[in-house]
C-alpha cells in the first residue's frame, strides 16, 4: 500500500494516544477539586432557606454566601481547536463548568477563612444530579417546609403572581429535592422545626457537618451576610430583623393545593 507522509503521521498520532491512555491513568474528576465536600442546601424557593444560611454562616468555621447561581456559570469553548487542545487534556466542557465552580467556591472559603462552604442556591435542585457527578464526595442538607407554606409565601410577596402558575412553580421544585432525597445521603431539616426549636435543629446539623455548636449563630445579626436583596435570597423584614422567628401555622389541609397534596403527604404534612 503507497501511504502518503501524511497519512503515516495520523496513523502513528492515532497509536500514541492509544499508547499514551493505556500506559498513563486516568485521574478521577474528584481528585481536581480544591472543595472536595462542599455541602449543598437542596431546597425549593421560599423554604426558609435564608435563614437557614445565615446561621450557618454565623457558625466560626462555615461559610455561606448569598445564592451563587453556580449552576448558570458555563464554559465556552470559541473555537474548534479550543476544544481539541482541551480534549487532549481531557477536559470538556461539563468538566471545565466543574473547576470554575470549584474554583469560586475554594476563593470563597479562602477569603473568609473558614473550613466548610455552604452554598444555598434554590435552583441547585434541579441540577442535583450534575453536583453529585461534579463533587462524589458533596453533603447534602435537605431542606423542607410545607409546599403550600412556600406557595402562600411566593403570594404574599408578589400578590399579582398567577396562583396555578405559582403552584407549578413549587411542585417542580419540590419533586426535585424529593428525587434528591431519595437518591442522596443527607440530613433532612424541616423549617417549621428550625424556627421552633433552632437550637436542637442546629445542633443536629453541626453534628452532621462534623463541628462544635455554638450559640452564636442563632444571633446571627452579629455577622455580615452580606446584602438581603432580591435573586440572591430572601430580602424581607422578617430575615432583617436578625431573630429566628417562629414560622406561619401549617395550612389547613383543605386548603392545600390538590397537585400539592401528594408531596406533602409524602413530606409528612397533613394535607
Amino acid at each position: 500500500m503507497d501511504w502518503s507522509g501524511l497519512e503515516v503521521r495520523r496513523v502513528a498520532r492515532g497509536i500514541r494516544r492509544r499508547i499514551r491512555k493505556r500506559v498513563v491513568r486516568p485521574v478521577p474528576r474528584s481528585a481536581h477539586r480544591l472543595v472536595p465536600d462542599p455541602v449543598f442546601v437542596l431546597s425549593s424557593v421560599r423554604s426558609g432557606s435564608t435563614l437557614l444560611r445565615v446561621l450557618l454562616n454565623s457558625h466560626p468555621r462555615i461559610r455561606a454566601p448569598h445564592e451563587m447561581h453556580l449552576r448558570t456559570l458555563t464554559v465556552g469553548l470559541g473555537k474548534p481547536y479550543t476544544k481539541k487542545a482541551m480534549s487532549e487534556l481531557d477536559l470538556d466542557q461539563r468538566e471545565l463548568e466543574f473547576l470554575l465552580w470549584d474554583r469560586i467556591l475554594h476563593r470563597e472559603l479562602v477569603r473568609s477563612g473558614k473550613q466548610i462552604i455552604v452554598d444555598k442556591t434554590p435552583g441547585n435542585a434541579a441540577v442535583w444530579e450534575r453536583l453529585h457527578e461534579g463533587w462524589p464526595r458533596a453533603r447534602y442538607i435537605f431542606l423542607l417546609r410545607h409546599p403550600a407554606s412556600m406557595v402562600d409565601s411566593l403570594i404574599a410577596g408578589r400578590p399579582d403572581r398567577d396562583p396555578e402558575a405559582t403552584v407549578r412553580e413549587v411542585l417542580g421544585y419540590v419533586e426535585a429535592v424529593e428525587a434528591a432525597r431519595t437518591a442522596l445521603p443527607g440530613l433532612t431539616v424541616r423549617y417549621e422545626e428550625l424556627t421552633e426549636r433552632p437550637v436542637e435543629v442546629t445542633q443536629e446539623i453541626c453534628a452532621f457537618l462534623g463541628v462544635e455548636w455554638t450559640p452564636r449563630m442563632l444571633d446571627y445579626r452579629r455577622v455580615d451576610h452580606g446584602p438581603f436583596v432580591p435573586f440572591i435570597g430572601d430580602w424581607s423584614d422578617t430575615i432583617k430583623s436578625g431573630r429566628v422567628q417562629k414560622a406561619r401555622p401549617l395550612p389547613d389541609p383543605a386548603d392545600v393545593p390538590p397537585a400539592l397534596r401528594d408531596i406533602a403527604r409524602t413530606w409528612g404534612y397533613p394535607s
